[in-house]
């Protein structure tokens, strides 16, 4: 008998992690029953706060507000300094009338008609982040869908299909079809004999025969039955010529490109699942909310420009932005919510640890695109109505509009998403190439691009002067090394925002860290 060492838990999720990365590992953490959905059962409980205590939070992001709110209701006194002249953070919208300046001082302005709007930060709230949907619900924020899955989108790969884009559902189904083919071979030739008894293996050839749409022989070809599923090349119809035409499946080859199977795991993601909301009206709305109770302790226009602490408190130097006064605030405690990548440029006084933490971090460059049409060619023409569409082209992705479907007048598209390489490419063209760019690459989707084309803005996200990158990006190896020193209390400062939770780059890892981050203050504060 083998002498075979079973893994312990802290290992085998370290050995996830190492494959798959944080997303992975913190699934893993749900299944091992390590980890809640997202750990939200309510507010923090802060009673008993001591009269005056006072804590100042850098930040009118969703961290800081959350941390404000919650703060406030307790009977803490709380000022926020924001450095923007508007709260939310990267929760906001681009509206017509509105501009947007680079790190270099380029600016875009936005010309989209009343009404329409592009998210260039989050954009989706997943059904399971229920601190997030506690205070839309609390703040009377509406919430909408958010279309995930849209078989009716396309895939787009330049090395398969001839370069042509295909429709989600086709190669969904051709994909299933071929790989079930494949395995009732292996079956049939007896391949898998030491690993299914015969009554199971009976009962997988029944399932292959029917979820994958095979043939009497087993094998996946074009036929009514097929197409019943991937679509038609004529649809049913009625009367003399309704019998419907079945369309052609896709080789074998071209269904097993990267592109095809890497969109379609994309929805697998537990955060990426198909029930998803949005604000009616732009993201901002959710920012906008917050603002409503705690905007009387904002303080906008403010650059903080250092943190100092002691035994007793804090003292924070700000500069105000239109007039360059340097203004300072005390306070008992202090929640900083600022991004690492732009903090750590910042004197703070802060232990060794903290400080190491603070720069252990990178930040992934995401760019977002927003182009307004004239009409919505996709409903009209291409019956897409939300969802999505991928390419392996430098824009990534497209994402269509979840809001008033079936209306006349111009409506905005996102026109790319996109991180790594792709990113960084656009990133470096000037705002018009950036267009054209989407432009060209969208009309492998859509050749109406051109034609129906008004207005756009991009986001790139390493170009934004107030945070330098999009979201954190956490390595296994710097988590296990810096993670809890960076969350932790440092005398009477503490860190909040997605960089400080399990959640990077979602708003419910920023409210989550906020909550944290006061349970934190409340507990030093009232054993004191």
């Amino acid at each position: 008998m083998n002498d075979v060492t079973q893994p312990s838990r802290r290992q085998l999720l370290t050995l996830i992690g190492r494959m798959g990365g944080a997303a992975a590992m913190y699934q893993a953490m749900t299944a091992l029953g390590h980890a809640a959905e997202t750990q939200f059962t309510g507010p923090p409980v802060l009673s008993g706060a001591k009269p005056g205590a006072s804590v100042v939070v850098l930040g009118a992001g969703l961290a800081g507000m959350v941390a404000a709110y919650e703060l406030e209701k307790a009977g803490y006194s709380v000022k926020i300094l924001e450095f923007q002249d508007r709260p939310g953070g990267r929760n906001y919208s681009l509206r017509g009338g509105d501009s947007f300046t680079e790190s270099d001082g380029t600016v875009q302005k936005v010309t989209f008609a009343p009404g329409n709007y592009v998210n260039p930060g989050p954009w989706r709230i997943p059904h399971h982040h229920k601190c997030l949907l506690h205070y839309c619900r609390q703040f009377g924020v509406a919430l909408e869908p958010f279309i995930q899955l849209n078989h009716n989108g396309f895939i787009h790969s330049s090395d398969a299909f001839g370069g042509k884009p295909m429709r989600y559902r086709e190669v969904a189904v051709d994909f299933k079809g071929h790989t079930s083919e494949l395995l009732a071979k292996a079956l049939g030739a007896g391949a898998l004999d030491q690993s299914v008894t015969a009554e199971d293996k009976e009962k997988l050839l029944e399932a292959l025969r029917n979820w994958g749409l095979l043939d009497a022989n087993m094998a996946y070809t074009s036929s009514v039955h097929v197409s019943s599923q991937r679509g038609y090349d004529r649809p049913p119809g009625g009367g003399i010529n309704g019998a419907p035409t079945p369309s052609q499946i896709a080789k074998l080859s071209d269904v097993f490109s990267p592109q095809v199977w890497t969109a379609m795991s994309f929805y697998f993601n537990y955060v990426m699942q198909t029930t998803m909301f949005q604000p009616v009206g732009g993201m901002d709305m959710i920012g906008k909310a917050f603002a409503k109770h705690v905007g009387k302790s904002i303080t906008y226009n403010a650059k903080v420009t250092k943190v100092a602490q002691n035994g007793k408190g804090v003292t924070v130097s700000y500069q105000d932005v239109p007039s360059g006064k340097v203004n300072t605030v005390s306070a008992d405690w202090c929640v900083c919510t600022i991004p690492l990548s732009i903090i750590r440029q910042v004197e703070m006084q802060v232990g060794p640890k903290l400080a190491a933490a603070m720069k252990a971090v990178p930040y992934a460059g995401h760019i977002k695109m927003g182009l307004e049409f004239k009409r919505r060619f996709w409903e009209e023409d291409d019956a897409i109505y939300g969802g999505h569409s991928f390419t392996d082209q430098a824009i990534g992705q497209l994402s269509y509009p979840n809001d008033r479907f079936f209306s006349n007048g111009p409506a905005v598209l996102l026109g790319a998403f996109t991180s790594g390489a792709g990113a960084f490419q656009l990133a470096g063209m000037t705002p018009a190439e950036r267009i054209e760019a989407a432009l060209k690459q969208g009309e492998v989707f859509h050749p109406q691009y051109r034609k129906e084309y008004l207005s756009g803005v991009s986001v790139p996200w390493t170009r934004v002067p107030w945070i330098l990158g999009c979201t954190s990006r956490w390595s296994e190896e710097n988590r296990a090394a810096h993670y809890q020193n960076l969350v932790a209390l440092d005398g009477r400062v503490v860190l909040a925002g997605e960089h400080a939770s399990y959640y990077g780059g979602w708003m419910e890892g920023s409210m989550l860290s906020g909550l944290d981050a006061i349970a934190q203050i409340h507990k030093r504060a009232s054993a004191a």
